[in-house]
């Protein structure tokens, strides 16, 4: 019965420190995201670029609050600003989605384009996701991948 006990004891304990803790989901008022985005890869030995179309995705999580995207700002390879995805800030309703495409033909930003997103919200709100989808078809590939942004300090 003693050595029961101890064993039971010990199962619950293991059980406990292998179940994950449910942490409180992450907030913010706003945020600059660094999003890797690509206009082609390169996927032969002979180093041919075969062209992207490539999805910027930027989706509000908050159930209740509305966020605003200030600034979707493309780059490219050299770090050089190509394009401004807004002309002016956009608001993002709750559990809503906001998308810019860069066209499979537009190979400006190059292999190591991306774009820098900036988002605020008048209060906390659960931390959008911001990611970029890319997607080829052509010459009968089907390459599609996804890069997920990553909060930086401006």
């Amino acid at each position: 019965m003693k050595n029961t006990s101890r064993l039971i004891a010990s199962l619950i304990a293991v059980v406990c420190f292998a179940c994950p803790v449910m942490a409180e989901p992450e907030m913010s008022s706003g945020q600059s995201v660094y999003v890797p985005a690509y206009s082609h890869i390169y996927a032969t030995p002979q180093s041919i670029p075969i062209n992207l179309t490539a999805l910027l995705s930027v989706r509000n999580t908050d159930p209740h609050k509305a966020m605003t995207i200030a600034s979707a700002d493309y780059y490219d390879s050299r770090g050089n600003l190509v394009s401004k995805a807004l002309d002016k800030p956009v608001s993002v309703k709750p559990l809503a989605t906001w998308e810019h495409i860069v066209p499979e033909m537009n190979t400006v930003g190059g292999s190591g384009a991306k774009f820098i997103v900036r988002w605020n919200a008048t209060q906390n709100v659960n931390i959008p996701i911001v990611e970029c989808i890319m997607v080829t078809t052509r010459s009968g590939l089907g390459i599609s991948f996804v890069t997920n942004g990553k909060e930086i300090k401006e």
